[in-house]
């Protein structure tokens, strides 16, 4: 079968390339472009050559605080919560379209700079972000209270209203930068809520074309802000600022952790999206001709390098050599590669610390006394020396209280374990053993063991029989256990940007 048509104009990468290299890209305060207050600017390396290509400001306390009081005075003044829900919507669905139009620019933008495969850059950065804008603003209207029957003698008008909270502070992770960023952008502007945006410190560039598409769009001054830089600076001065009301954070559990911390000053709300170790579980009637690359895409999709990634195999004794087999095979036939070119199917690790991150893991598991089915050691990539390429491993021999069984690797690593004709809760309480509890998929022909796997299994998301191309914008997403607190997406995501007030009014 050949692949759909490239979506992408990549002829005017040239011309992209050249503007990057020529300026440094600027940081987004009330709704101008402008250097960080320092004049400081970091280097933006491409993940596939291992090269600097551009530079972003860096911004820093600073900068930080002028971005948080431009959100705060358009909040305050009521630019933006105050104007009415159908023309909130109708400016972020001006912004879908425009980031539709300038789709080819917003991918090579983010393959470059994160390394994925171009057509994940497309679908999974420029049409999932339109689409999370299109949904969302769709909630601007629909967003109540409920009415209520207070017991007290005599008679009374009793509702709940639901208000923005008001400043937010959205930190974003690496390994979907776009999306992540207008996905909380668009939750929390839905709700009425300010936004001030700390992009990844790898990968920044994408952020300053949403910066220009949001003033294209017609936002008014300070809704949408957006803070280039480091964590422990521009991110630390944004959680620890008294003006946020919210922090909305994508990444690390070790980070999350240390975000509560900082967030206890004016108890800020706080969601957290974190880590994932998930469990694929494959019984012996599975349909494995699904099973078998969805379990291998669950990996391998972006190198590995997503939160609910499928990292922990559980496979039925009667189909695992099967399983093996087939895994190994779509492994072996991903062209790994630059992100653009057509024919790549797995990119770069998006750095060096992280490519130090996962081969150190495949040796700690070997050393552990696992052993390497396939891959397990650099990619040899044509041209790209220097990229920070890892070849899709699968390794057998794994068991519970090894690293590489027991903790986030975040590459393209897939720990293998079987079981045999075991009760549900023998199975789901090895599904079970880890700290944390994001997603899980469950391959069975059986509908009722499915649903029953599900009950047992505890995690935020489950998917029986495979999952679809990514998260869906209307399902809940978040985690059980250190996976998390709270959910983004659906109407539990945009009800987490507001606060719930009760009126009582005693009548006559």
């Amino acid at each position: 079968m050949s692949p759909p048509p490239m979506p992408v104009d990549t002829s005017i990468l040239p011309d992209l390339k050249q503007d990057l290299a020529a300026r440094p890209r600027e940081l987004f305060i009330g709704g101008k472009f402008t250097a960080a207050k320092s004049g400081e600017t970091f280097e933006v390396v491409d993940p596939a050559t291992g090269k600097v290509f551009a530079h972003a400001a860096s911004g820093g306390a600073e900068d930080i605080d002028l971005a948080v009081q431009a959100a705060r005075k358009c909040f305050d003044s009521g630019a933006w919560p105050a104007m009415p829900p159908a023309q909130r919507a109708r400016i972020m669905m001006k912004l879908a379209e425009l980031i539709e139009a300038n789709g080819s620019r917003i991918a090579l933008t983010e393959t470059l700079d994160n390394g994925m495969p171009l057509m994940m850059g497309y679908f999974g950065a420029v049409m999932a972000a339109s689409e999370a804008l299109r949904y969302n603003a769709g909630w601007a209207t629909k967003i109540n209270g409920e009415t209520f029957t207070p017991s007290h003698p005599g008679e009374f008008h009793a509702f709940t209203q639901r208000e923005p909270v008001g400043v937010v502070g959205g930190i974003v992770p690496w390994n979907f930068p776009f999306v992540m960023s207008v996905a909380k952008m668009a939750q929390a502007l839905a709700a009425g809520c300010t936004i001030v945006l700390k992009p990844a410190e790898q990968t920044p560039l994408s952020a300053a074309i949403l910066g220009e598409l949001v003033a294209e769009a017609g936002f008014p001054d300070g809704a949408v802000n957006i803070v280039t830089g480091f964590g422990k600076t521009a991110g630390a001065a944004l959680v620890e600022h008294p003006l946020v009301d919210k922090i909305s954070f994508t990444g690390s559990t070790d980070t999350g952790k240390q975000i509560v911390k900082a967030c206890t000053g004016n108890l800020k709300r706080v969601t957290l999206e974190l880590g994932g170790k998930s469990p694929v579980i494959i019984f012996d009637d599975a349909d494995l001709s699904k099973a078998i690359p969805s379990a291998a895409m669950g990996i391998f999709g972006n190198a590995g390098q997503v939160c609910a990634a499928g990292s922990r195999l559980f496979v039925h004794e009667k189909v695992r050599d099967q399983v093996l087999e087939g895994v190994t095979a779509m492994a072996k036939s991903l062209k790994v590669g630059s992100g653009l070119d057509p024919e790549t199917r797995m990119g770069p690790l998006v750095s060096d610390t992280q490519f130090a991150r996962v081969t150190g893991y495949i040796e700690s598991a070997l050393s552990e006394g696992a052993k390497v089915y396939t891959g397990g050691g650099k990619a040899d990539v044509e041209g790209a020396e220097g990229g920070y390429f890892v070849q899709p491993t699968v390794l057998t021999d794994t068991v519970a209280g090894m690293k590489a069984v027991e903790e986030e690797i975040f590459g393209p690593v897939l720990a293998t374990m079987t079981f045999g004709d075991d009760d549900l809760e023998t199975i789901a309480a090895a599904a079970n053993n880890t700290q944390y509890g994001l997603n899980a998929s469950v391959f069975t022909q059986d509908i009722t063991r499915g649903l029953k796997m599900a009950r047992r299994i505890k995690s935020g998301m489950v998917n029986i029989n495979g999952a679809g191309g990514g998260p869906d914008p209307a399902m809940p997403l978040g985690g059980f256990k250190q996976s998390g607190w709270g959910r983004e997406n659906g109407r539990a995501g945009v009800e987490a940007f507001t606060e719930i007030k009760s009126v009582t009014v005693k009548l006559g």
